[in-house]
């Protein structure tokens, strides 16, 4: 049955986040020939809707507002309930971000209907949507059809591939006005703990490093290897505790998950709260001096060595190769 499905696209620093088009494309499946409808909340963001369309949206709603142009959970609240209430969409997309982990459990309680939280997957079956979704800190996985109410669901970035961008795709905007009040909550000032200009949840390869650092200097060859390549650098709960590093880089249960192409892991030893960050990595490397390292059972490829030296000559073959291509 045709559905008509409601994607909120995430903007960061300007620019629409990939994630938001990887919902696009689950949007789709959902909707089974039916309507994929873009959400953007902010301040100015109608200059963003073009975007949205080239990448499979057939409609894009715009709610400009000064209360949405940072996100608190409030403004976002307000303005995604009024929309639905407006739009009465079948099915209902984001991505499994800070943003999306926050507002979707208080909208599907608004709404008193159910959720299905960090989907790596979606699957067409007949005439029903199939969401695959990792339990356990990814020791299992799960499968979830919706069968009555709003087909709501978070999906984990960098899991689901985009549709290509159609340059020449066109669709219908519109703009809604919202009644957005009694907020308990007002952004005066952001200030951000990154590491790179590339988010480490949608990056494509992350260098990560544990204990094994040694000390913050530690991390600088690994961030050396990942600007050759092009990536993120992350850490171990361990090397935050340390004080080797800033939390926002911590990868693990009780940090990011992510899910790269390729994720490197450097002086890291595989305990199992980290694992479960990182487990669904397509291509694993471990660097590691113990041998018995826990983290070599899940490696795709293991370096038994010192990552002072192995990190090193990799960047430099990576350089290498580069030139001479």
């Amino acid at each position: 049955m045709e559905k008509k499905v409601l994607v909120l696209a995430e903007i960061r620093e300007g620019e629409i986040r990939n994630v938001s088009f990887e919902a696009i494309a689950a949007a789709k499946k959902v909707a089974n020939g039916g309507e994929v409808v873009g959400l953007l909340l902010g301040e100015r963001v109608s200059h963003l809707t073009k975007e949205l369309i080239q990448h499979g949206a057939d409609r894009v709603i715009t709610v400009e507002d000064r209360n949405l142009n940072v996100y608190t959970t409030d403004a976002y609240l307000q303005a995604i309930i009024q929309v639905i209430d407006y739009e009465k969409p079948e099915g209902f997309i984001l991505g499994h971000t800070a943003i999306g982990k926050d507002v979707s459990p208080r909208i599907a309680a608004k709404l008193k209907t159910g959720l299905i939280s960090d989907a790596v997957s979606v699957e067409v079956v007949g005439e029903e949507v199939l969401f695959t979704r990792p339990i356990y800190s990814g020791k299992a996985f799960e499968k979830k059809i919706v069968q009555e109410g709003i087909v709501f669901a978070t999906i984990r970035p960098n899991n689901i591939q985009p549709l290509d961008k159609e340059p020449s795709r066109t669709g219908h905007v519109t703009s809604i006005a919202v009644d957005i009040k009694d907020l308990r909550t007002i952004v005066k000032d952001i200030v951000r703990k990154t590491t790179s200009g590339i988010d480490l949840s949608e990056a494509k390869v992350i260098v990560s490093g544990g204990r094994g650092v040694k000390n913050a200097e530690g991390f600088k060859p690994l961030q050396e290897l990942a600007n050759v390549l092009g990536g993120a650098v992350g850490a171990s709960r361990g090397a935050c505790d340390a004080d080797y590093c800033d939390y926002s880089m911590q990868i693990g249960q009780t940090g990011k998950v992510v899910t790269p192409d390729l994720y490197i892991a450097c002086g890291i030893s595989g305990a199992i709260q980290h694992v479960a960050g990182m487990s669904n990595s397509k291509v694993i490397i471990a660097i590691n001096k113990d041998p018995e390292a826990p983290i070599f059972s899940i490696a795709d490829y293991g370096i038994v060595g010192d990552l002072f030296e192995v990190v090193p000559m990799l960047t430099e073959e990576i350089k290498n190769l580069k030139v001479t291509n």
